[in-house]
Protein backbone atom coordinates (compact mmCIF):
# COMPACT_ATOMS: atom_id res chain seq x y z
CA UNK A 1 0.00 0.00 0.00
CA UNK A 2 1.53 3.28 -1.10
CA UNK A 3 1.54 6.19 1.32
CA UNK A 4 1.92 9.70 -0.04
CA UNK A 5 3.50 11.16 3.08
CA UNK A 6 6.90 12.44 4.08
CA UNK A 7 9.12 10.22 6.22
CA UNK A 8 9.65 13.25 8.45
CA UNK A 9 5.94 13.18 9.30
CA UNK A 10 5.70 9.52 10.29
CA UNK A 11 9.16 8.37 11.38
CA UNK A 12 12.12 9.28 13.56
CA UNK A 13 13.92 10.40 10.41
CA UNK A 14 16.23 7.38 10.27
CA UNK A 15 16.49 4.40 7.93
CA UNK A 16 17.56 1.04 9.31
CA UNK A 17 19.13 -2.19 8.02
CA UNK A 18 18.53 -5.65 9.44
CA UNK A 19 21.54 -5.44 11.76
CA UNK A 20 20.69 -2.01 13.18
CA UNK A 21 19.14 -1.42 16.59
CA UNK A 22 15.73 0.27 16.67
CA UNK A 23 13.36 1.29 19.49
CA UNK A 24 10.63 -1.24 18.71
CA UNK A 25 10.77 -3.56 21.74
CA UNK A 26 7.59 -3.51 23.81
CA UNK A 27 8.15 -6.28 26.38
CA UNK A 28 5.93 -8.75 24.51
CA UNK A 29 3.18 -6.10 24.31
CA UNK A 30 2.19 -6.77 27.96
CA UNK A 31 -1.34 -7.73 26.96
CA UNK A 32 -1.83 -4.82 24.54
CA UNK A 33 -3.51 -5.72 21.26
CA UNK A 34 -4.26 -2.29 19.81
CA UNK A 35 -2.42 -3.01 16.58
CA UNK A 36 -4.72 -6.03 16.05
CA UNK A 37 -7.87 -3.91 16.21
CA UNK A 38 -9.56 -1.34 13.97
CA UNK A 39 -7.04 -1.90 11.18
CA UNK A 40 -9.66 -2.03 8.43
CA UNK A 41 -8.19 -3.65 5.32
CA UNK A 42 -4.65 -2.34 5.85
CA UNK A 43 -2.98 -5.67 6.76
CA UNK A 44 -2.24 -6.70 3.19
CA UNK A 45 -0.88 -10.17 2.54
CA UNK A 46 1.71 -11.38 0.05
CA UNK A 47 1.94 -14.96 -1.32
CA UNK A 48 4.31 -16.12 1.43
CA UNK A 49 1.92 -14.80 4.09
CA UNK A 50 -0.93 -16.81 2.58
CA UNK A 51 1.24 -19.90 2.18
CA UNK A 52 2.26 -19.69 5.86
CA UNK A 53 -1.37 -19.32 6.95
CA UNK A 54 -2.56 -22.21 4.82
CA UNK A 55 0.27 -24.43 6.04
CA UNK A 56 -0.01 -23.42 9.70
CA UNK A 57 -3.79 -23.79 9.79
CA UNK A 58 -3.94 -26.81 7.44
CA UNK A 59 -6.45 -25.09 5.21
CA UNK A 60 -6.84 -23.44 1.81
CA UNK A 61 -6.96 -19.87 0.58
CA UNK A 62 -10.60 -20.36 -0.41
CA UNK A 63 -11.53 -21.44 3.13
CA UNK A 64 -9.70 -18.50 4.68
CA UNK A 65 -11.65 -16.13 2.42
CA UNK A 66 -14.88 -17.41 3.96
CA UNK A 67 -14.13 -15.75 7.30
CA UNK A 68 -10.63 -14.59 8.19
CA UNK A 69 -9.47 -12.96 4.96
CA UNK A 70 -10.98 -10.75 2.27
CA UNK A 71 -9.99 -9.32 -1.10
CA UNK A 72 -9.60 -5.59 -1.54
CA UNK A 73 -8.33 -3.43 -4.38
CA UNK A 74 -5.02 -1.79 -3.42
CA UNK A 75 -3.41 0.66 -5.85
CA UNK A 76 -5.50 -0.87 -8.64
CA UNK A 77 -4.69 -4.51 -7.77
CA UNK A 78 -6.92 -7.00 -5.92
CA UNK A 79 -4.97 -8.36 -2.94
CA UNK A 80 -5.92 -10.32 0.19
CA UNK A 81 -5.87 -8.78 3.64
CA UNK A 82 -6.65 -9.84 7.20
CA UNK A 83 -10.30 -9.25 7.98
CA UNK A 84 -11.58 -7.51 11.11
CA UNK A 85 -14.64 -8.82 12.99
CA UNK A 86 -17.72 -6.68 12.41
CA UNK A 87 -18.75 -6.63 16.07
CA UNK A 88 -15.40 -5.92 17.76
CA UNK A 89 -13.29 -4.65 14.83
CA UNK A 90 -10.58 -7.06 15.99
CA UNK A 91 -8.56 -9.40 13.80
CA UNK A 92 -10.20 -12.82 13.44
CA UNK A 93 -6.98 -14.41 14.67
CA UNK A 94 -6.98 -12.49 17.97
CA UNK A 95 -8.05 -14.90 20.73
CA UNK A 96 -10.18 -14.20 23.82
CA UNK A 97 -7.08 -13.36 25.86
CA UNK A 98 -6.10 -10.65 23.40
CA UNK A 99 -3.20 -12.67 22.02
CA UNK A 100 -2.36 -13.65 18.45
CA UNK A 101 -3.41 -17.23 17.77
CA UNK A 102 -1.18 -17.45 14.68
CA UNK A 103 1.90 -15.77 16.13
CA UNK A 104 4.31 -18.46 14.91
CA UNK A 105 3.23 -17.92 11.29
CA UNK A 106 1.86 -14.37 11.45
CA UNK A 107 1.98 -12.20 8.30
CA UNK A 108 4.95 -10.04 7.38
CA UNK A 109 3.24 -6.73 8.19
CA UNK A 110 2.47 -8.03 11.69
CA UNK A 111 6.11 -9.06 12.17
CA UNK A 112 7.21 -5.68 10.92
CA UNK A 113 5.00 -3.40 13.04
CA UNK A 114 5.73 -0.68 14.13
CA UNK A 115 8.40 -0.62 11.44
CA UNK A 116 7.68 0.19 7.82
CA UNK A 117 9.58 -0.27 4.56
CA UNK A 118 11.01 2.54 2.45
CA UNK A 119 11.62 1.40 -1.14
CA UNK A 120 14.26 3.00 -3.33
CA UNK A 121 16.51 1.85 -6.21
CA UNK A 122 15.01 -1.65 -6.30
CA UNK A 123 15.74 -2.20 -2.64
CA UNK A 124 14.36 -1.06 0.69
CA UNK A 125 15.31 -0.09 4.21
CA UNK A 126 13.23 0.02 7.37
CA UNK A 127 11.87 3.02 9.23
CA UNK A 128 10.22 3.37 12.64
CA UNK A 129 6.61 4.61 12.56
CA UNK A 130 6.39 6.93 15.55
CA UNK A 131 2.61 7.44 15.67
CA UNK A 132 1.40 3.86 15.24
CA UNK A 133 2.23 2.02 18.47
CA UNK A 134 0.71 3.18 21.78
CA UNK A 135 3.54 1.74 23.89
CA UNK A 136 5.93 4.26 25.42
CA UNK A 137 9.57 3.84 26.45
CA UNK A 138 10.18 1.02 24.00
CA UNK A 139 13.53 -0.76 24.21
CA UNK A 140 16.10 -1.17 21.46
CA UNK A 141 16.10 -4.41 19.52
CA UNK A 142 17.95 -5.54 16.41
CA UNK A 143 15.76 -5.30 13.33
CA UNK A 144 16.66 -8.86 12.32
CA UNK A 145 15.46 -10.22 15.67
CA UNK A 146 12.32 -8.10 15.66
CA UNK A 147 11.14 -9.33 12.26
CA UNK A 148 11.82 -12.93 13.31
CA UNK A 149 11.88 -14.43 9.82
CA UNK A 150 14.01 -17.38 8.64
CA UNK A 151 16.63 -16.66 5.94
CA UNK A 152 16.10 -12.93 6.20
CA UNK A 153 18.26 -12.03 3.17
CA UNK A 154 16.25 -14.30 0.90
CA UNK A 155 13.04 -12.96 2.40
CA UNK A 156 14.08 -9.36 1.77
CA UNK A 157 14.92 -10.17 -1.85
CA UNK A 158 11.51 -11.78 -2.25
CA UNK A 159 9.72 -8.79 -0.68
CA UNK A 160 11.59 -6.40 -2.97
CA UNK A 161 10.81 -8.41 -6.10
CA UNK A 162 7.14 -8.72 -5.13
CA UNK A 163 6.86 -4.98 -4.46
CA UNK A 164 8.33 -3.92 -7.79
CA UNK A 165 6.35 -6.56 -9.67
CA UNK A 166 3.15 -5.09 -8.19
CA UNK A 167 4.29 -1.64 -9.32
CA UNK A 168 4.66 -2.90 -12.89
CA UNK A 169 1.35 -4.73 -12.64
CA UNK A 170 -0.41 -1.56 -11.52
CA UNK A 171 0.77 0.23 -14.65
CA UNK A 172 -0.31 -2.67 -16.86
CA UNK A 173 -3.81 -2.82 -15.36
CA UNK A 174 -4.17 0.93 -15.78
CA UNK A 175 -3.63 0.45 -19.52
CA UNK A 176 -6.48 -2.08 -19.86
CA UNK A 177 -9.12 -0.94 -22.33
CA UNK A 178 -12.16 -2.54 -20.67
CA UNK A 179 -13.36 -3.61 -17.23
CA UNK A 180 -13.70 -7.15 -18.55
CA UNK A 181 -9.98 -7.22 -19.36
CA UNK A 182 -9.22 -6.07 -15.83
CA UNK A 183 -11.42 -8.83 -14.34
CA UNK A 184 -9.82 -11.56 -16.47
CA UNK A 185 -6.32 -10.41 -15.66
CA UNK A 186 -7.11 -10.02 -11.96
CA UNK A 187 -8.43 -13.58 -11.68
CA UNK A 188 -5.39 -14.92 -13.50
CA UNK A 189 -3.13 -13.00 -11.09
CA UNK A 190 -4.99 -14.25 -7.99
CA UNK A 191 -5.05 -17.85 -9.19
CA UNK A 192 -1.36 -17.77 -10.04
CA UNK A 193 -0.10 -16.44 -6.71
CA UNK A 194 -2.82 -17.16 -4.14
CA UNK A 195 -5.51 -19.68 -5.07
CA UNK A 196 -3.10 -22.29 -6.43
CA UNK A 197 -1.44 -23.99 -3.43
CA UNK A 198 2.32 -24.12 -3.12
CA UNK A 199 3.69 -27.64 -2.81
CA UNK A 200 5.31 -28.62 0.46
CA UNK A 201 5.57 -26.76 3.75
CA UNK A 202 9.24 -25.72 3.51
CA UNK A 203 9.95 -22.08 2.67
CA UNK A 204 12.83 -23.06 0.37
CA UNK A 205 10.38 -24.84 -1.90
CA UNK A 206 7.99 -21.88 -1.66
CA UNK A 207 10.60 -19.43 -2.94
CA UNK A 208 11.54 -21.73 -5.82
CA UNK A 209 7.93 -22.17 -6.88
CA UNK A 210 7.10 -18.50 -6.39
CA UNK A 211 9.85 -17.41 -8.76
CA UNK A 212 8.72 -19.97 -11.34
CA UNK A 213 5.25 -18.42 -11.21
CA UNK A 214 6.62 -14.88 -11.21
CA UNK A 215 8.80 -15.48 -14.25
CA UNK A 216 5.93 -17.21 -16.05
CA UNK A 217 3.61 -14.28 -15.44
CA UNK A 218 6.25 -11.77 -16.50
CA UNK A 219 6.56 -13.63 -19.80
CA UNK A 220 2.82 -13.53 -20.34
CA UNK A 221 2.42 -9.81 -19.64
CA UNK A 222 5.38 -8.64 -21.72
Amino acid sequence: MKRNVSLDEISDGKLYGINDMVKAGCNDCQGCSSCCRQMGNSIILDPLDVHRLCTGLHTTFEKLLETQLELHVVDGIALPNLKMREDTEACYFLNQDGRCSIHAFRPGICRLFPLGRYYENHSFRYFLQIHECEKKNRSKVKVRKWIDTPDIQRYETYITDWHYFLNDLEELIAQAETEEQVKIFTMFFLKTFFYKPYSGDKEDSFYEEFYERLNHMKEIVK
